[in-house]
């Protein structure tokens, strides 16, 4: 068994973990953020991380009505530009925690006037030592370059974040069966898209709303374990001209597991497959397509974090269907310390 897929399959003991812990540390956050509500939220966070914080944002804005934007270090580390963070709250994401880009832009909204919160893996790290207020992932050691168990810490502490700060008791609920449902998810049998995706060089995956974040992390762990040109696009954003691209057999992965998000995912990915693409959805079906199992719905905010779960070990097997090693992606080391 590869060192990622060993650390993959720890996601619903991950996820439990950071459940059981750190309820003080929600709960204040949470009380100040609705005495003191901020005017918007800076979101921080590159590659495995940055799409955690592009799902943040998303429940963020759908469940709470506060603007979110991502930041881009360049603007800092690159321009020196002075940001304007007075009552903003500023949430980085990170594995390590030491990114200098990060650290610096993180230390330059905090000057600015933001509140600062970290939610990392490592607690003792430069960019915690920024932080107001630290939410650790509880994932322990993570040594394979491809991130899992920390990523799926990092949907879960944004989660827990946004039920504690909205009050809403139907996510409080559904986050307590969600380790279950990881659990769950591990086990699914995607082995029906190997072949499909085995031999191809380039691919769309696709998705909205929730799940759009779960498809940039998708997309990007297709390129390091397995070298495969994946591209995430919005469901709504593939038809305004990358539907162009698709002709007979084009491979697509779609990612629908419920809620409003899978209905419109499910119309596009109908249409392409009509195109001509070789169409695999995980979750609700498609007419023309493979369906690829997930369990049943938990929550629209929370299934995205299942659906990657269950891609996990998936893109593991594919990537030793394609001659690889999911532990020795070329190039690439596991903190990528950028400037």
């Amino acid at each position: 068994m590869s060192v990622m897929l060993e650390e993959a399959r720890q996601c619903a003991a991950v996820a439990n973990r950071l459940l059981a812990t750190d309820a003080d540390l929600y709960d204040r956050l949470a009380a100040d953020l609705e005495r003191e509500p901020p005017p918007f939220v800076a979101m921080l966070g590159r590659g495995s991380s940055g799409h955690a914080a592009s799902y943040g944002a998303f429940i963020i804005e759908t469940l709470l009505g506060v603007m979110c934007g991502s930041l881009a270090p360049s603007t800092v580390t690159l321009h020196d530009a002075r940001l304007k963070t007075d009552r903003a709250l500023a949430l980085a994401v990170s594995q390590s925690g030491r990114s200098p880009d990060l650290v610096q832009t993180f230390h330059r909204v905090k000057e600015g006037g933001a509140r600062t919160v970290a939610l990392v893996n490592k607690p003792e790290s430069p960019l915690a030592d920024l932080a107001d207020t630290v939410l650790p992932h509880h994932a322990g050691d993570e040594n394979a370059v491809a991130a899992t168990k920390t990523f799926v810490a990092s949907l879960v502490g944004m989660a827990r974040l946004v039920t504690a700060w909205s009050g809403r008791q139907d996510l409080a609920d559904a986050l307590t069966a969600l380790p279950d449902r990881l659990e769950e998810a591990l086990s699914q049998d995607w082995s029906r898209a190997l072949d499909v995706l085995r031999p191809v060089d380039h691919m769309l995956v696709i998705a909205r709303g929730a799940s759009l974040s779960v498809a940039g992390e998708a997309a990007l762990k297709l390129k390091e374990t397995c070298a495969l040109q994946a591209e995430a696009f919005s469901a709504a954003e593939v038809m305004h001209g990358p539907r162009v691209l698709v002709e007979r057999g084009y491979p697509i992965l779609g990612l629908a597991p419920s809620g409003p998000d899978a209905d419109s995912t499910v119309k596009t990915l109908a249409e392409l497959a009509r195109d001509g693409a070789n169409v695999l959805c995980a979750g609700a079906p498609v007419e023309g397509g493979i369906a690829l199992p997930l369990p049943a719905p938990l929550h629209p905010m929370l299934d995205p974090i299942v659906t990657i779960a269950a891609f996990y070990p998936f893109v593991a097997a594919l990537s030793v269907a394609r001659g690889l090693s999911p532990d020795q992606p070329r190039h690439l080391s596991k903190v990528t310390e950028t400037i």
